[in-house]
């Protein structure tokens, strides 16, 4: 080393930062450097997260799909999510084909035309003939709404025709969202909007009613009282969900 020149020192070490220092060096003189500490390299390391909506809306529709009241009654028209993810046009259809053809929907409809059957409500003959009309008359009513309300209007219009759950807030507050259900939903696109679905759906099906109801009974006066009848049951199907049903629905997990 020649005497009076300044020299640089680089220490380096894997995984640590580099250190330098000074040092000049006299004739005849012993320079000792004093202790390096190499502080820890910092790393910067970026995580990419890959986020489907299809395949997490999947999940979640599958989990719904295994909602029962009371563990056997299905209950796959509402979501207990606090942020679900929209569905497709595909899994709107998924949703009314399993509503439409699970056994307590043909128990359901077959229970009410008895009822109808007892206490002469629209004017159909007696016997098991008149009841076969009361039943399949029912069954039409349900699948047509069911159809056009759940599946075929919510995928024109890009609606979702589930109740949202709120399940928080006050007594009020979750009575007045579910009374509401039925004239308000949630767009595929997360915004508030207009049930022109729901609404929609069971004018078309109290409209259709007129093919098959007695000819005394059809005329605009079945389609109003039918189409009032079918929202005065969602509001009351919304207060249950919101207040009775969550409590006794086994929910699925995804």
């Amino acid at each position: 080393m020649s005497p009076g020149i300044v020299y640089q020192i680089n220490v380096t070490a894997e995984g640590f930062t580099e250190r330098s220092s000074s040092v000049t060096v006299e004739p005849g003189q012993e320079e000792i450097l004093s202790e390096v500490k190499l502080p820890i390299l910092a790393v910067q390391r970026a995580v990419t997260v890959n986020y489907s909506s299809k395949e997490v809306a999947a999940q979640q529709l599958k989990a719904e799909e295994h909602q029962r009241v009371l563990g056997f009654i299905p209950n796959i028209y509402v979501t207990y999510e606090p942020h679900p993810e929209p569905l497709t046009a595909k899994m709107k259809f998924h949703l009314a084909y399993k509503s439409l053809t699970h056994p307590t929907f043909f128990a359901f409809e077959a229970s009410w035309a008895g009822i109808e059957q007892a206490a002469h409500m629209t004017d159909y003959r007696l016997g098991a003939r008149g009841y076969g009309e009361r039943f399949g008359a029912n069954l039409a009513s349900g699948a047509s709404e069911g159809l056009f309300a759940n599946a075929i209007l919510p995928s024109l219009l890009h609606q979702d025709p589930r109740y949202f759950y709120r399940g928080s807030g006050t007594k009020g507050s979750r009575a007045w969202h579910a009374v509401l259900a039925p004239f308000v939903c949630q767009g595929d696109n997360g915004k508030s909007q207009p049930n022109y679905s729901q609404m929609g759906g069971s004018l078309i099906s109290a409209a259709l009613s007129n093919t098959y109801y007695p000819n005394s009974q059809r005329g605009p006066g079945l389609v109003f009282a039918n189409f009032g009848t079918s929202v005065g049951l969602h509001v009351a199907l919304g207060l249950a969900q919101e207040f009775i049903l969550g409590k006794f629905t086994s929910r699925g997990k995804h």
